[in-house]
């Protein structure tokens, strides 16, 4: 991955940081890795511990960035989510899995689209 890609997908990230905190929830991790995967965001909102999924695009050509959360990812996703529950001992906990879409076209004013229980 290019560094300025790289970087442009940190930035989307930390969009949907500062707007989850802005919603009221408490960040836990950031870009928790295990194995051959990462989630980009857990957190609490309330009693419900979220993994969420950002995804940022610059434009439409490829569609929106909603949509880049194959059925690949997903399993990937919920694998990983179910390894942080284990790794830490977490049990009984009510959870769910967001996604964050990001569009860039305009810096200034990102559009965020924030889809609760996607999946």
């Amino acid at each position: 991955m290019s560094g300025n890609k790289k970087q442009f997908g940190e930035s989307g990230e930390e969009l949907a940081s500062d707007y989850l905190i802005k919603k009221g929830y408490k960040i836990i991790k950031r870009n928790w890795r295990f194995s051959h995967g990462e989630i980009d965001i857990i957190a609490k909102d309330n009693n419900t511990l979220v993994f969420v999924e950002v995804k940022t695009r610059r434009n439409l050509e490829f569609g929106p960035p909603e949509l880049a959360v194959p059925k690949s990812k997903q399993i990937q996703i919920k694998k990983m989510a179910e390894a942080y529950l284990y790794i830490n001992e977490i049990k009984d906990q009510e959870c769910r899995i967001d996604v964050i879409a990001i569009l860039m076209i305009d810096k200034d004013t990102p559009q965020i689209n924030h889809i609760k229980n996607a999946f």
